[in-house]
């Protein structure tokens, strides 16, 4: 029950007042004097004080005053033998809990401690109520300050409640006054994405998804946001107003912007150490006019890297022009190259500007280079040297300023040991090398290369393909892509075509892919895919499943079909793994 402190200095009474309360189940203590009361206060707690008014020199009254001043909230039941108004008001005034005229009956004492114990009972719970709301409030209201999005609730009729420190460090408003300012009153201007996203909320009650916005500071740089809107409840669960939260993703948004301009340079995606090798080999060269020979099998982006040589050095303004070598007959590539006069062959009606003169002052790239004739060679030469040339049909010289790329999928030594090649032209080409690996040697750039080409279909075919599926990618980090890059590019654009997926899946990939995978497994079935795509009948999936030992994932990319179908057609047509020896 209670913890109950008698305080009288007659020792029959404080037994008898004791045994009543012990019968009720209390824990008593007694005091005989006011000194006596004091110090066990001091060292016990108590729930329940009853004293006597005449103690001795001192007073009842002067120990409900000691227990008041000391802020102590325990009830305090006065006895006395001598009732009068005066100690009557001055313990009412004090606080008593109640006044009891001797003589005292058990019941009336047994009733009043009762009640004066729940009375102290509930004061308890409420102050530890009361204490543990408070201590949840602060913490609270440290969450609220120290998150570090920024936060403002307004309520139903966009009047700003709160707004924590972040919002106030973000958006450079002040504090909300005693009086809930207007939003619009405190917000500043570039923010409109946000006040609509506000007004929506409370509009349909619901919430709203992340925007990603710029916002520019009165005095300050621009940083990017992400804001989002949630509904609020109050007591009972019903609409009270609406949360706006704030996140600034500048840094982030700076530091994605930089891993992603570490991987890409002028439209050449690559974070292998080969290729950041290339990109650095790039802005070196981009600055001179030095002649360059760029290197690497077909599709591996020669005429990409031959354009960032152009467009990130001084030339940028300049013409960049190309020239494939391979395409044209020894004539025509001669007239194309240094032009020709009026009659110079038959077909010359008119003078025509060749490419190295409509290239002055920028590039020019000359692809398979490796394929031009001997002849050529000699005149091509001569323009690297000299920087003249004169036009087919013509003897006049005319100077050209224009920087020479060339490149080739040929190994240019060889063919010089062949005697194809001049050594001479070579080393005037050949003043800086740039090698671009094949794609099976940075197999670590094709997730990159297919994300970067998935964003393009997707705005291209106007579609929202998330991307390969995992056993899509798994098939594109095995195969050699003898096409390099532009197989690639190739394979992704025909998968998006066919595409009705969420994702490309193996079946959405060109047959060679899918037969490389499994090569030797298709020798062993006749050099051929057993079934078409689509629908592969009994026989097909038995036979495959049978080669692979019921390896599902296996079967799937080699039916090219995805496993899901797979599982259907198996259970569709009851077949069953056979029961092992």
């Amino acid at each position: 029950m209670a913890r109950v402190l008698i305080v009288e200095d007659e020792h029959v009474l404080r037994l008898t007042f004791g045994e009543f309360l012990k019968e009720d189940g209390h824990e008593v203590s007694i005091a005989d004097n006011y000194a006596q009361a004091v110090l066990s206060i001091e060292r016990h707690p108590v729930d329940v004080i009853i004293t006597d008014i005449i103690l001795g020199g001192r007073t009842g009254v002067d120990l409900l005053r000691t227990v008041r001043e000391r802020g102590l909230h325990v009830p305090v039941v006065m006895i006395t033998g001598e009732p009068n108004v005066e100690t009557a008001s001055e313990a009412v005034r004090l606080g008593a809990f109640d006044y009891l005229p001797k003589p005292v009956t058990g019941d009336a004492l047994k009733r009043v401690t009762r009640l004066a114990a729940d009375r102290q009972r509930i004061a308890c719970e409420r102050d530890a109520y009361a204490a543990e709301l408070d201590r949840y409030r602060r913490d609270l209201e440290a969450i609220f300050n120290s998150v570090n999005e920024g936060i403002i609730a307004v309520d139903a009729d966009m009047r700003i409640q709160r707004v924590n420190a972040s919002a106030i460090g973000i958006l450079g408003i002040p504090a909300p006054a005693q009086t809930p300012p207007s939003f619009s009153s405190v917000f500043p201007d570039g923010l409109d994405a946000a006040r609509q996203a506000l007004e929506q909320t409370l509009k349909t009650r619901q919430s709203a998804p992340d925007t990603r916005i710029e916002f520019t500071p009165s005095g300050g740089e621009t940083r990017v946001l992400v804001v989002s809107t949630t509904p609020l409840r109050g007591e009972g669960g019903g609409f009270s107003g609406a949360l706006l939260m704030i996140r600034d993703v500048t840094r982030l948004t700076r530091l994605e912007q930089q891993v992603e301009e570490s991987q890409q340079y002028r439209n050449i995606i690559g974070k292998s150490a080969k290729m950041q090798a290339i990109f650095a080999l790039v802005k070196e060269l981009a600055e001179t006019d030095t002649t360059a020979l760029i290197l690497g099998e077909s599709g591996t982006g020669k005429e990409l890297v031959a354009a960032a040589l152009h467009h990130a050095g001084p030339r940028a303004r300049g013409p960049f022009l190309k020239v494939n070598c391979a395409a044209l007959s020894e004539d025509l590539l001669e007239s194309e190259l240094f032009g020709h006069v009026k009659g110079a062959f038959t077909g010359a009606i008119r003078n025509r500007v060749g490419r190295f003169e409509a290239a002055d002052g920028g590039t020019i790239l000359l692809d398979e280079i490796g394929d031009i004739s001997p002849r050529l060679q000699l005149r091509l030469l001569r323009v690297i040297q000299e920087r003249e040339f004169e036009r087919v049909g013509d003897s006049v010289p005319i100077r050209t300023h224009v920087r020479v790329i060339a490149s080739t999928n040929q190994n240019l030594e060889r063919k010089i040991r062949d005697g194809e090649f001049r050594q001479d032209l070579y080393y005037r080409l050949n003043v800086v090398r740039i090698e671009i690996p094949p794609l099976r040697e940075r197999r670590e750039d094709i997730p990159l290369l297919v994300e970067g080409f998935c964003r393009r279909f997707n705005r291209a075919f106007k579609k929202t393909i998330a991307g390969v599926a995992p056993d899509t990618m798994d098939l594109f980090m095995t195969y050699p892509w003898p096409g390099n890059v532009r197989e690639l590019e190739n394979c992704l654009e025909r998968a998006f075509i066919v595409c009705r997926d969420t994702q490309i899946l193996p079946s959405h990939l060109p047959l060679e892919i899918l037969r490389h995978e499994y090569g030797k497994l298709e020798e062993k079935m006749d050099k051929s895919l057993p079934e078409p795509l689509n629908s592969p009948s009994r026989d097909a999936i038995e036979r495959v499943l049978t080669k692979t030992d019921w390896n599902i994932a296996k079967t799937s990319r080699l039916l090219g079909i995805a496993r899901n179908t797979l599982y259907q057609r198996i259970r569709a047509l009851d077949i069953r793994r056979p029961e092992r020896l």
